[in-house]
């Protein structure tokens, strides 16, 4: 059983330092996290301020994704032996007196118990895993076309309560977040990685972002998305991975057409007004979908990168040997 933490703990400022960077995590999505300014951070990674409380450190633990001993400071172990007062290196020796065989027992066993009575504490303060009180469910279309922007939707089931948490997302490298609500934590699009922090308490059932399609992406390849939510509650990282949708083909087939069959019908209008009102907070452009609705059909004009409104028959005309 791994003892608790003393009220005030000392930290390793260069592992500190060494984590973020590693991890490529910016002084301010730190602070966030913890709840404190970026100047303390520094200071932190400085070794300005050597001793921190118990709490801070756990949440520094949370925004750095470790383990909370991995950014304290090893402990030195006292040296087994002092000099006496005579200068001579040894203590006057001091005259004990036996136990007797019945005292040593009862002394044994009195310890024994201690000890079971201070492991059974401890065992029952211990939070448990938090995997069945956390998830999130992912919503993707099943087309994306290149250079154009989808719409990316996860629903959060989350005990906010105690604890708040980090959900973390993974898309595909080179594609673009452009907009989200709310606005992500940390943010980098050349690697393909978001995070939001959830503070305790905060209702957040949704979370959505635009995302706008690499240029250069092979029409009938596959892009995979993968993500988490981060927890810390007994001091130590766990993560529980989102569920839901994980994978986009890329095609001449605008987001809203579910079955790629070039024609939005009434059905698939009816779903992408519910992706609408869940987009709240983002720009989406309706406009194109009510035209499309309109006109029965569309193409795609690969040389601008769009879709384009048109009339089942001028289609079939246009294609038609």
């Amino acid at each position: 059983m791994k003892q608790p933490l003393p009220p005030m703990v000392n930290l390793d400022s260069d592992a500190i330092r060494r984590i973020r960077e590693e991890k490529r995590l910016t002084q301010l999505y730190v602070a966030k996290v913890v709840g404190v300014t970026t100047d303390t951070v520094s200071r932190w990674e400085n070794n300005r301020y050597p001793s921190i409380k118990r709490e801070n450190a756990l949440r520094l633990a949370e925004a750095l994704e470790v383990a909370v001993e991995d950014i304290l400071e090893r402990e030195e172990s006292l040296e087994s032996s002092a000099e006496g007062e005579d200068g001579t290196g040894t203590a006057p020796p001091v005259e004990r007196r036996r136990l007797g065989r019945s005292q040593r027992l009862g002394l044994l066993l009195a310890s024994a118990v201690l000890l079971a009575l201070v492991l059974i504490f401890f065992w029952a303060r211990e939070e448990p895993l938090p995997y069945d009180r956390y998830s999130a469910q992912r919503l993707l279309p099943n087309y994306a076309a290149p250079d154009t922007v989808i719409p990316v939707r996860i629903r959060l089931a989350a005990d906010t309560a105690a604890k708040g948490f980090i959900l973390r997302e993974h898309f595909p490298r080179d594609w673009q977040l452009v907009e989200a609500n709310p606005p992500p934590s940390s943010l980098d699009n050349e690697a393909g990685v978001a995070r939001w922090i959830i503070k305790p308490g905060e209702e957040r059932p949704l979370v959505v972002y635009r995302l706008k399609v690499d240029g250069a992406a092979e029409m009938g390849s596959q892009a995979r998305f993968d993500g988490e939510i981060v927890v810390s509650p007994t001091g130590r990282s766990l993560s529980v991975p989102t569920n839901g949708d994980k994978v986009v083909k890329v095609a001449p087939i605008i987001w809203a057409d579910l079955d790629g069959d070039g024609v939005i019908d009434d059905g698939e209008m009816l779903e992408a007004s519910d992706t609408y009102d869940e987009m709240k907070g983002v720009h989406m452009d309706w406009r194109i979908l009510e035209e499309i609705w309109d006109a029965g059909g569309y193409r795609w004009d690969a040389e601008k990168s769009r879709f384009v409104p048109e009339r089942p028959a001028a289609r079939n005309a246009t294609t038609a040997p």
